[in-house]
């Protein structure tokens, strides 16, 4: 079971999964997933969709859980907080229950945001963070933060068998137009001829991990040797600054859109970029993508879906 199927991370999950005949069980309640992103699946054998809200319990039969289920860009998670939070630890409870009925692995889809606006460069799992526990980012960061202590703890009290990976900045084709990421945002702008904004004086940097290399870890924590809990950090150890991605879009979009510089946001952090060390000697995983072979995809995407080529259906959130 997927849960967050519909969403951009979670369809390829599916996609990749039913490639395998994995028989798929996709949970979703579309508050930001997209049946555009699962339609191609549906008429496959090995697929399932099912629209559920994961803060309410759930009785089904699965062998295995993916718990992907939360809204991850700003805009969405900002939008309705309190329920970012419900999702993020009442959803955990629900799954974590679920698992522990049916004796089953889950894995946790957890978040380089944990790490707050790190004092630690680049981040290592060893690392607590520094998050601001009442910032507008909170209901994400600590959501997230809370869902791995319930993890642990059912582990622990428990012995259910988990796995808990930390992503980092992700990107794809079926990342919506809309969703305030910052890949999202350049392409879009600069393919629409609009100003890209960039935040402060765009110095901040991320690291950019294209979608498929993150399917791939994902599905190899999943069948990682019984005991190898995580936390593990996955995302491209490539790391640039908000400056250097607006420029490498403009070149490959052929753009000549300017850029617009605006004021930071609050708690925005300054430095991101994941040490994979841990992912590398226990997963034999690390990225194969770089940033310009993912960008030439996710740009051909949004090129279909600004021309009306590609339904894209607005996510509950922005209503």
């Amino acid at each position: 079971m997927v849960t967050g199927g519909a969403g951009f991370l979670g369809s390829h999950l599916c996609e990749r999964l039913v490639a395998e005949k994995r028989d798929v069980l996709c949970l979703d309640n579309l508050y930001t997933g997209s049946r555009s992103n699962i339609r191609h699946l549906l008429h496959s054998e090995y697929f399932e969709f099912q629209r559920h809200d994961v803060t309410f319990p759930l009785y089904v039969e699965v062998g295995q859980i993916y718990n992907l289920a939360c809204p991850a860009s700003p805009v969405h998670y900002q939008h309705d907080p309190v329920q970012t939070t419900k999702t993020s630890v009442h959803g955990a409870i629900n799954m974590l229950g679920l698992a522990k009925r049916l004796k089953a692995r889950i894995l946790q889809a957890s978040t380089s945001e944990v790490y707050g606006d790190p004092s630690v460069h680049p981040q290592p799992e060893s690392y607590w963070g520094n998050v601001n526990p009442i910032g507008i980012r909170a209901c994400y960061d600590e959501g997230k933060r809370c869902a791995e202590t319930l993890f642990f703890d059912y582990h622990r009290q428990h012995g259910l068998d988990i796995k808990v990976v930390r992503i980092f900045n992700t990107y794809g084709p079926r990342m919506h137009p809309n969703d305030g990421r910052v890949v999202s945002n350049f392409i879009v702008q600069a393919l629409r001829g609009e100003p890209l904004t960039i935040f402060g004086h765009g110095q901040q940097t991320r690291s950019f991990c294209y979608v498929d290399d993150l399917v791939d870890a994902l599905v190899r924590m999943m069948g990682s040797e019984e005991g190898f809990t995580g936390p593990v950090n996955i995302g491209n150890p490539g790391e640039y600054t908000m400056l250097e991605l607006a420029e490498t879009v403009l070149r490959m979009t052929r753009s000549r859109s300017r850029l617009l510089h605006l004021p930071l946001p609050a708690d925005d952090p300054q430095q991101r970029r994941p040490d994979i060390t841990l992912a590398q000697s226990r997963l034999g995983w690390q990225p194969t993508v770089t940033l310009e072979d993912g960008l030439a995809p996710t740009i051909a995407y949004f090129r279909k879906v600004l021309a009306g080529e590609l339904a894209v259906e607005p996510s509950a959130s922005a209503a």
